[in-house]
């Protein structure tokens, strides 16, 4: 088995220096203002996305929307939690979570949705999870072993998404397109 790099007295001492700092010690490998605008860049994602899951849920009418409802109102509520875990690793790391509601959309990966159409509302939050899908495949990578914490947490949010994009995937092939009252 290896050895620890440095001896436990060592870590104590360095622990007890920045103590101001909570979890960010000196072993912390990342950007971390670099990794903290990254984060409100996916807070904000999260938020619209959840935004636009509830609007969708609220607006969705039709024979099929009854159940395309239920589905989008059970992912704006894993959107939420997703900014809640987001917000939560923000302030862990001594940020200010950006709630600003003037500048949501222009830092948000997905973009907001009003299409009153029960397909296109499924296509739209498609898309939008492929947007997150792709995006946060990307943030995992760049992290890597830097901040293995958000590293973690946008890998648990991405298998989400996939589930997520899965979903309204699956939603897309049920429903027929040539019907009228879809």
């Amino acid at each position: 088995m290896a050895e620890f790099l440095t001896d436990i007295e060592t870590i104590r001492e360095r622990a007890r220096t920045e103590i101001d700092k909570g979890p960010v010690t000196d072993v912390y490998g990342a950007d971390i203002d670099r990794v903290l605008q990254v984060l409100n860049e996916a807070l904000a994602t999260e938020i619209v996305c959840t935004l636009r899951y509830k609007r969708h849920y609220y607006t969705a009418t039709g024979l099929y929307s009854e159940p395309v409802a239920a589905e989008f109102l059970e992912h704006a509520q894993e959107e939420e939690h997703h900014a809640d875990m987001l917000a939560q690793r923000i302030v862990q790391l001594g940020g200010e979570p950006d709630f600003n509601p003037e500048t949501l959309t222009t830092r948000a990966h997905a973009e907001y949705d009003s299409s009153p159409d029960l397909i296109e509302m499924i296509k739209e939050d498609l898309v939008a999870e492929r947007v997150a899908i792709a995006a946060y495949t990307e943030i995992a990578q760049w992290i890597g072993a830097g901040d293995p914490t958000t590293r973690r947490i946008f890998e648990d949010i991405l298998a989400q998404e996939e589930e997520h994009a899965d979903d309204m995937r699956a939603l897309l092939e049920r429903i027929p397109r040539d019907k009228p009252g879809v």
